[in-house]
Protein backbone atom coordinates (compact mmCIF):
# COMPACT_ATOMS: atom_id res chain seq x y z
CA UNK A 1 0.00 0.00 0.00
CA UNK A 2 2.83 2.47 0.74
CA UNK A 3 4.21 2.14 -2.71
CA UNK A 4 0.67 2.36 -4.13
CA UNK A 5 1.04 6.18 -2.42
CA UNK A 6 3.94 6.66 -2.77
CA UNK A 7 3.44 6.21 -7.01
CA UNK A 8 0.33 8.47 -6.43
CA UNK A 9 2.43 11.32 -5.01
CA UNK A 10 5.06 10.82 -7.64
CA UNK A 11 2.22 11.30 -10.34
CA UNK A 12 -0.09 14.04 -8.52
CA UNK A 13 3.99 15.92 -8.07
CA UNK A 14 4.41 15.80 -11.72
CA UNK A 15 1.45 16.71 -12.92
CA UNK A 16 1.89 20.02 -10.96
CA UNK A 17 5.29 20.67 -11.84
CA UNK A 18 4.37 20.72 -15.45
CA UNK A 19 1.72 22.71 -14.75
CA UNK A 20 2.00 27.44 -15.03
CA UNK A 21 4.08 27.70 -11.81
CA UNK A 22 1.21 30.32 -10.89
CA UNK A 23 -1.50 27.88 -10.76
CA UNK A 24 0.68 25.00 -9.35
CA UNK A 25 0.09 25.78 -5.83
CA UNK A 26 -3.76 26.62 -6.03
CA UNK A 27 -4.26 23.27 -7.56
CA UNK A 28 -2.33 21.58 -5.15
CA UNK A 29 -3.90 23.84 -2.52
CA UNK A 30 -7.05 20.44 -2.16
CA UNK A 31 -4.22 17.70 -1.62
CA UNK A 32 -3.32 20.30 1.01
CA UNK A 33 -5.99 20.62 3.26
CA UNK A 34 -8.36 18.05 2.40
CA UNK A 35 -12.09 17.59 0.89
CA UNK A 36 -14.07 19.18 3.96
CA UNK A 37 -11.83 22.21 3.94
CA UNK A 38 -11.19 22.42 0.23
CA UNK A 39 -15.17 22.28 -0.44
CA UNK A 40 -15.97 25.66 2.15
CA UNK A 41 -12.42 27.23 0.81
CA UNK A 42 -11.22 28.42 -2.58
CA UNK A 43 -7.88 29.37 -3.44
CA UNK A 44 -7.66 33.00 -5.17
CA UNK A 45 -3.93 33.53 -5.88
CA UNK A 46 -0.98 33.07 -5.68
CA UNK A 47 2.01 35.93 -5.78
CA UNK A 48 5.45 36.62 -4.89
CA UNK A 49 5.33 33.13 -2.74
CA UNK A 50 2.18 34.49 -1.06
CA UNK A 51 -0.72 31.83 -1.62
CA UNK A 52 -4.12 33.60 -1.11
CA UNK A 53 -7.16 31.15 0.25
CA UNK A 54 -10.76 32.76 0.16
CA UNK A 55 -12.46 31.40 3.31
CA UNK A 56 -16.26 31.67 4.53
CA UNK A 57 -15.85 33.75 7.99
CA UNK A 58 -13.33 34.99 10.47
CA UNK A 59 -13.54 31.68 12.26
CA UNK A 60 -12.20 30.03 9.13
CA UNK A 61 -9.55 32.24 8.84
CA UNK A 62 -8.52 31.81 13.00
CA UNK A 63 -8.54 27.75 12.43
CA UNK A 64 -6.76 27.43 9.20
CA UNK A 65 -3.78 30.03 10.20
CA UNK A 66 -3.37 27.64 12.96
CA UNK A 67 -2.66 24.76 10.60
CA UNK A 68 -0.94 26.97 7.50
CA UNK A 69 2.59 26.11 8.10
CA UNK A 70 1.44 22.42 7.72
CA UNK A 71 -0.13 22.93 3.99
CA UNK A 72 2.57 25.26 3.27
CA UNK A 73 4.92 22.10 3.09
CA UNK A 74 2.48 19.50 1.70
CA UNK A 75 2.51 22.39 -0.93
CA UNK A 76 5.98 22.31 -1.74
CA UNK A 77 6.13 18.73 -1.63
CA UNK A 78 4.30 18.49 -4.83
CA UNK A 79 4.93 21.84 -6.48
CA UNK A 80 8.10 24.01 -8.05
CA UNK A 81 7.15 26.82 -6.87
CA UNK A 82 7.84 27.97 -3.46
CA UNK A 83 4.86 28.74 -1.09
CA UNK A 84 6.17 31.04 1.76
CA UNK A 85 3.01 31.64 3.36
CA UNK A 86 -1.00 31.52 3.26
CA UNK A 87 -3.12 34.50 3.60
CA UNK A 88 -6.82 33.51 4.48
CA UNK A 89 -8.90 36.46 3.16
CA UNK A 90 -12.45 36.10 4.72
CA UNK A 91 -14.75 35.91 1.88
CA UNK A 92 -17.00 39.29 0.93
CA UNK A 93 -20.66 39.09 0.14
CA UNK A 94 -22.21 41.74 -2.05
CA UNK A 95 -24.85 43.39 0.44
CA UNK A 96 -28.19 43.86 -1.35
CA UNK A 97 -29.79 47.27 -0.78
CA UNK A 98 -32.33 47.49 1.46
CA UNK A 99 -33.76 50.16 -0.52
CA UNK A 100 -35.51 48.93 -4.25
CA UNK A 101 -36.62 51.54 -6.69
CA UNK A 102 -38.77 51.05 -9.54
CA UNK A 103 -37.61 50.88 -12.89
CA UNK A 104 -41.14 52.08 -14.17
CA UNK A 105 -41.83 55.87 -13.94
CA UNK A 106 -45.00 56.56 -11.77
CA UNK A 107 -48.14 56.92 -14.04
Amino acid sequence: MERAAAGLQKIVSDALRRTPPEQAPMLAWPLACGTAVAERTRPIEFDDGVLRVEVPDSGWRTELQALAPQYVAVINRYTAQNVRRIEFVVHNRPRKSSVTRSLTPDA
